[in-house]
Formats: structure tokens, C-alpha cells, sequence
């Protein structure tokens, strides 16, 4: 699982750099042309991405405060979508958007309680 997190958390920064460049491929581009359609990305993206680091901690055998990290885990990946989405009014081919990154949040949130409910 830890591997799995690892290679999902990679390719959600290779999607984030491709869209700070301007550079998604058209088969992504693609959902913006459905009504919410990148807030659907957002939360399915950051839902599976926390679940599957919040799996990979609760699952960890030499950690005795499981539960604490998996909580502190949520709170840095609550902020670096934050910082993700902040940072977007820098690069020309992005746009700050509020709904996203509650989109993000709320994804997250829902893929940690679903982990912690099946762990």
C-alpha cells in the first residue's frame, strides 16, 4: 500500500505541473467542458489520494499513534491543497477557485473517514 500511495501522490503532482504549464493532455482538458466537472476531479483526485495515505498509516505496524498520524496526514494534505490551490494565481494558465479547493477538502476529508472506517 505504501507504494501504491507513493506512485498516486506522484501522479497527482505530474497533473499539477501539467496544468501550471498549460501543458493537460486534451482527454483531461476534457472535463471542464462538463457543469463541475474539475470539482468532480478534485474531490475523486484528493479523496482516493487520502484514503490511500491514511490506509498505508493505519496499516503501519511499528507506528503505536496510528490514529494520530492518520489524522496529522489529513491536516498536511488539507494544507498543501491549500497552498496547491493558493499558488495558482501565479501561473497564467490557472485560476484561484474557492469551489475547488473546498471540492479538494471535502474529498479528502471523505477519503480519510472512509480508510478510518475500514481500518
Amino acid at each position: 500500500m505504501k507504494a501504491f500511495s507513493l506512485l498516486f501522490l506522484a501522479f497527482i503532482l505530474a497533473l499539477i505541473v501539467l496544468a501550471d504549464t498549460g501543458s493537460l493532455p486534451p482527454f483531461i482538458r476534457a472535463l471542464y467542458r462538463f457543469p463541475y466537472g474539475d470539482k468532480a476531479g478534485h474531490f475523486i483526485l484528493f479523496g482516493l489520494l487520502n484514503f490511500f495515505l491514511t490506509q498505508t498509516v493505519l496499516s503501519s505496524n511499528s507506528n503505536p499513534r496510528r490514529r494520530l498520524a492518520a489524522v496529522s496526514m489529513g491536516l498536511i494534505l488539507a494544507l498543501f491543497i491549500a497552498l496547491e490551490e493558493w499558488s495558482q494565481q501565479f501561473f497564467a494558465s490557472r485560476t484561484f477557485d474557492l469551489r475547488d479547493l473546498l471540492a479538494s477538502w471535502l474529498g479528502a476529508l471523505l477519503g480519510g473517514w472512509a480508510a478510518w472506517r475500514i481500518k
